[in-house]
């Protein structure tokens, strides 16, 4: 009995060490930062608070991304109730433009050896890749950027001069220079170093309790997933895409409902997705001016001139479409060409048969005969008369007195009886 009862005892100790174990969140951030990113992280802030978490570590490898949605980050950051540590991680990642903001707005900044962190210059990239932007507005972004990070820096006790410089020069730094310049708090080499590191250091009044501390890493939501897959320049110029064919091919052959249904939804979609990552209305008129050309072309005996035109109009809208959202959401020439092909030969060849379909005679019924022509069975005047086409006897009438055996030319259908008319020599 005693045996048993020290058995339990100990299993109730153990359970009471376990429950007492102190927890860190963890999530991990790649690639370009955009509103899912944003909402990634909000998410995991507020599960980290609810959980009661020590801090919630977040492991950052980027080139950088949307302004809009690292404003968003930072604010949650200066809010939030949870210590938040961004570790720039894992050896060879990079805490570039955005990624610098988020970086320097985090309670504690950390990097692994062989990171760098930098190069925060705001750019507008447009066809060729490269800032072209008036010398007014890129005096204006670089203005309120580099105050933006400075304010920043100065609120966490960082190198607001650094700052300042990674945004106005471009400034790009290795994490060990980083720690000499006071631009970030510490280098830890893994995530077990980085535990260690923090455990006892204050952050806002709260001393962090971290060594052996257990990590649950909070995983992305398939609606997050599928928000990061959604919110990129590709999956946004598909449904553009599907928008115009949808709808076009809807309008070329109408009633086969599902390009119209199709159409509508992407419509929706690309509505939706615009709020957040809004594409360029030049690049849109563009677009919708390729549409109109390739339409008209369709109709009109052109001889593909009006094609060609289309063709480079919707090029060039495809490279302004995205000229407000930065480099790291920018379509790719690849992408653009092979967009651009498949919708010339879209409307050449799909478009174009279906409209010329509607405009051509019927090839069905008895409005094929009208044009015909045969000799008469017999005389054939306003009274009547028999003609015998197309493997059938049919009653005739004619304006002009026509012989039995004379050629004919079918004019015209009235209900079973054919309007002909003396077939000239």
């Amino acid at each position: 009995m005693k045996r048993w009862g020290a058995i339990l005892a100990a299993t109730l100790f153990l359970w009471a060490v376990r429950a007492q174990a102190e927890k860190v969140c963890l999530i991990k951030v790649e690639g370009a930062i955009g509103p899912a990113t944003a909402s990634y992280i909000s998410r995991a802030l507020d599960e980290a608070a609810s959980d009661g978490a020590q801090c919630l570590i977040i492991q950052l490898d980027t080139p950088g991304g949307l302004l809009d949605s690292t404003k968003i980050i930072v604010q949650k950051f200066l809010a939030s109730s949870v210590p938040v540590v961004v570790y720039v991680a894992p050896p060879g990642a990079w805490a570039g433009s955005a990624g610098c903001f988020i970086t320097m707005a985090a309670d504690v900044a950390a990097m692994a050896p062989t990171t760098s962190i930098g190069a925060a210059h705001p750019v507008a990239a447009g066809p060729t890749g490269e800032v072209e932007m008036s010398a007014t507005m890129k005096k204006k972004l670089e203005n309120f950027t580099s105050s933006y990070i400075a304010t920043i820096a100065a609120k966490r006790k960082r190198n607001v001069e650094w700052a300042k410089s990674s945004v106005m020069e471009s400034s790009a730094i290795t994490a060990e220079k980083a720690l000499e310049l006071n631009v970030i708090d510490l280098i830890a080499k893994d995530m077990p170093a980085l535990l260690k590191a923090l455990d006892g250091r204050d952050v806002n009044g709260k001393k962090l309790k971290t060594a052996g501390a257990e990590v649950v890493e909070i995983p992305q939501t398939s609606r997050e997933k599928f928000f990061g897959v959604m919110f990129s320049p590709v999956f946004t110029y598909a449904l553009l895409l599907i928008v115009m064919y949808g709808i076009i091919g809807e309008l070329s052959s109408p009633g086969a409902i599902l390009p119209g249904v199709a159409g509508a939804i992407a419509l929706v979609l690309l509505l939706f997705i615009n709020s957040a990552m809004p594409m360029d209305a030049a690049g849109l008129a563009m677009i919708g001016l390729a549409i109109v050309l390739f339409i008209i072309d369709a109709f009109a005996p052109t001889h593909g001139v009006l094609t060609a035109g289309g063709v480079v109009a919707f090029f060039v809208g495809s490279m302004m479409l995205f000229d407000k959202s930065g480099p790291y959401y920018h379509l790719s020439l690849t992408v653009i060409l092979a967009a651009t092909a498949t919708t010339a030969a879209f409307f050449v060849f799909v478009v174009g048969a279906g409209l010329g379909a509607q405009l051509r005679p019927a090839k069905v019924g008895t409005e094929t005969l009208v044009g015909r022509t045969t000799k008469a069975l017999t005389g054939i005047d306003m009274t009547g008369g028999q003609v015998f086409i197309e493997g059938e006897h049919w009653k005739a009438i004619s304006a002009a007195p026509i012989a039995q055996g004379q050629m004919l030319e079918v004019v015209g259908v009235q209900g079973l009886t054919l309007k002909v008319k003396p077939k000239d020599s």
